[in-house]
Parts: C-alpha cells; sequence; structure tokens
C-alpha cells in the first residue's frame, strides 16, 4: 500500500512538473501583472480538478445542477489526460536530450550546445517546440473532452445484414433492434432520450433486445423514464437481461435487504415497462411453423472485479431436446464470448453484449476504429466472428462517468437476419 502510494505520488509530481513548465513558458511573455494572475488562475483549477478526482465519492452529485456537473466533470477529465499528455511529450524529449548528451560524450566532443539553451534567432530551440506541442496537445484535449458533453444524445443508428445458414425460413429478413447500456441515472434530458426511443421505434423491428444495464446503481433512476421505453414494442416481443450495474453493487447499502429490495423494483420495472426480462431462462419465438431460441443470462464477465452472476446451464437447460436450429444469446458482458460461449456452446449463433460503451471516446472512420478499451476488450464495439458464430457489441444508448461521447457515438443498431 505504501509502495503503491509512494508511485502514485511520484507520478502526480511529474504531471505537475511539466505542466507547470509548459504553462509557464507559454506565459512568458506576458506582462508581470497578467502572467501572475494566469499562472494563478491556473493553480486554482488545478487544486479544483484533482480535489474533485480525490473527494468524488464525497460529493453529493445529484444536489449539483446538470449543467454544471457535466462541465465540471468532463473540464476536469480534460485537464487531467491533457496533462498526462503533456508529461508524456515533455519526457519524449528529456529522452531525446539524453540520447544527444550521450552522443556528445562518445563522440569526444570539447563543447556541447545544450539545444534547451541557444536561440539562434531565426527560429525556437527545440524544447520550446516541443512546450508548445505539448501545451497545443493539452489544450486541445481539454477543448475536446468538453465538446463531447454535445454529443451524449446524439444517437447514431448501425445498420447490419447477418446470414445464416442455419436460420428457419420464416425468420429470414427479421428486424431485431438492439440497444444496450441505458445508464438512466446519468440521464438530464427527458427530451432527448424520448428522441432516441422514437428512433427505434421509427426503425420498424420485429424484435427488441436490451442487454443490460439499465442503471447506474438504484432502481428509481429509471423511473422518470418508464413511460418513455414503455412505448419501445414489436411484434415479437421487447426481452430484456441485466447487467453488471444493474444488482446495485456499487452502491453503499444500509443493509442486505434493501439491496435485494432494489433489486426486485428493478426487476418489477422490466415487466411494467413490457420488457420480458430473461434471468438465465430461454424462449422459443416462433413464425409460422419456424423456431428459434432467444436465450437470455444475467451478468458473466471473464475480466477480474465483475461479476459471474449468469448461468448458462440453467438458461440452456432442454434446449437441446426442443431440437431448435438456431439460437440467440443476450449477455451482457462481450468477454463472455471467448470465455465460455464459444467453447462450450458451439450452437449459439448470435451472441450480443454492450457494457464496454467503446469507453465513450475514440475514433471511427470507415475501415478504421480505435479506442482505449480496446486494450482490455478484445471485442468491444461492432461484428466479430470465430467460424459460424458471430458477437455484436453495442456502443451503448447511455453514458456514465464521463457526461459526453468522443468519437464514439451512442448506437442503435439494427440487425437484419439473412
Amino acid at each position: 500500500m505504501a509502495l503503491r502510494l509512494l508511485i502514485f505520488l511520484g507520478i502526480f509530481a511529474l504531471i505537475e512538473y511539466y505542466s507547470f513548465i509548459v504553462v509557464r513558458s507559454a506565459v512568458r511573455t506576458f506582462p508581470s501583472t497578467a502572467r501572475t494572475i494566469a499562472l494563478t488562475i491556473y493553480a486554482c483549477v488545478t487544486i479544483a480538478a484533482w480535489s474533485g478526482i480525490f473527494l468524488f465519492r464525497f460529493i453529493n452529485w445529484p444536489s449539483i445542477p446538470h449543467l454544471v456537473r457535466n462541465f465540471y466533470i468532463a473540464f476536469t477529465l480534460g485537464f487531467i489526460v491533457g496533462k498526462l499528455l503533456v508529461t508524456l511529450v515533455m519526457l519524449g524529449d528529456e529522452v531525446r536530450r539524453l540520447f544527444v548528451w550521450i552522443f556528445g560524450l562518445f563522440a569526444k566532443k570539447t563543447e556541447i550546445v545544450s539545444s534547451t539553451t541557444i536561440e539562434t534567432g531565426k527560429g525556437i530551440t527545440r524544447s520550446v517546440f516541443m512546450q508548445r506541442v505539448a501545451l497545443l496537445i493539452g489544450g486541445t484535449v481539454l477543448g475536446a473532452f468538453v465538446y463531447g458533453i454535445t454529443n451524449r444524445y446524439n444517437y447514431r443508428v448501425h445498420r447490419i445484414k447477418l446470414s445464416f445458414k442455419n436460420l428457419p425460413p420464416a425468420f429470414r429478413g427479421l428486424r431485431i433492434v438492439q440497444i444496450s447500456d441505458i445508464h438512466s441515472g446519468s440521464f438530464d434530458s427527458h427530451h432527448a432520450v424520448e428522441r432516441g426511443a422514437r428512433i427505434v421505434m421509427e426503425e420498424k423491428p420485429d424484435l427488441i433486445l436490451f442487454t443490460g444495464d439499465l442503471v447506474n446503481n438504484k432502481a428509481d433512476e429509471v423511473q422518470p423514464y418508464t413511460d418513455i421505453f414503455s412505448r419501445l414494442k414489436a411484434p415479437l416481443g421487447v426481452y430484456s437481461t441485466l447487467g453488471n450495474h444493474d444488482y446495485g453493487d456499487y452502491e453503499h447499502w444500509p443493509s442486505a435487504e434493501a439491496k435485494a429490495r432494489n433489486l426486485e423494483w428493478l426487476k418489477q420495472t422490466h415487466g411494467e415497462m413490457g420488457w420480458r426480462l430473461l434471468m438465465n431462462e430461454h424462449v422459443i419465438l416462433e413464425r409460422g411453423e419456424d423456431k428459434i431460441a432467444l436465450i437470455g443470462i444475467e451478468n458473466w464477465g471473464a475480466k477480474a472485479g465483475f461479476p459471474k452472476y449468469g448461468r448458462m446451464d440453467l438458461a440452456y437447460n432442454g434446449l437441446p431436446e426442443k431440437n431448435i436450429p438456431f439460437k440467440i444469446l443476450m449477455s451482457h458482458d462481450p468477454s463472455h464470448w471467448d470465455a465460455q460461449v464459444r467453447p462450450e456452446y458451439s450452437d449459439i449463433d448470435l451472441t450480443l453484449s454492450g457494457h464496454t460503451h467503446g469507453m465513450q471516446l475514440g475514433v471511427e472512420i470507415p475501415g478504421f476504429k480505435w479506442s482505449p478499451v480496446q486494450y482490455i476488450y478484445k471485442e468491444w464495439a461492432g461484428l466479430y466472428q470465430q467460424g459460424s458464430q458471430m458477437l455484436y457489441v453495442n456502443r451503448g444508448f447511455g453514458f456514465l462517468g464521463y457526461p459526453g461521447r468522443l468519437g464514439i457515438l451512442p448506437e442503435i443498431t439494427v440487425i437484419e437476419l439473412a
């Protein structure tokens, strides 16, 4: 514990040291009074940002107006991440100067001229240039995080057509709309959420599937929005499952009974909205004479710290005897696919997941996508295939933590089976 604290303090000191150097360099040409004011403002913002990080659990966030809270969180995250990138750039310059110095020693120069102290009059030194690059990167990141607030309800419809040889004829052309990770406790606009639900219904789905995380922690978070989600209807029904946040595991409860009551309330809410919650069970969907199976399990995560409430043995029980040719699995956490579904249940054709949100941060352009979450989750957004089995990971309808979306926008998935 002491070692971890020392490491953290060392990194913290390094970040603040280099950030201060960059800011001081940027204002060095200011008049004395203006420079003092600028550095004082920078110091106050720094204290406010780090205080929010350290005291996050002790702040009564619901009591803070949404606009103020969202801006503060986005600004603080951008400020901290920007400082981190500033530090990396500056450390890169330090490494460069170290190699120059070592090269000078081996070259046996009698006088080594440091690029940090010489200005030619025709330009700036490499070190000053790197400081300005670091400042530009840091400022851009900060601005981007603040801009991301405007995208938190900027729903994108992703349409895909999936072909399966064993899909019964009556189900060819079936339109499935998948939504995931609503996180209703983060919402601050009834109108914006209503627009998202309207987009779902405009797709005229035959079947609507929700793959977990209806709330952040508590069942009461979704109550102001049940009227909206109750409007989601489809001929074959609306089915749902639970995600890791739905159990209240991240909330401090006065008793185990209180936690259990919260979960029961959340389950009842699914039913009151007209959603059939699948808890380690399956249903048979019929079209004419043809049938397919829809399996829904509770949260099952392969990553450390995430619960394994899901029971595939219970959900799958009886299916082989029913001789169903095509199976869809709803499982919130995509790590479940590689860890258990593919190795043990090779006849599950399509798995639908969410959970990652695409980290709400990344780059997506035609032919290329990147997010920091890909270093944690192998399957993190979009379609994946191994053999005849497919997995689709929804990027999430809502948001959590960072009150915005930067590059990875909220998703409504339309899947057509063929």
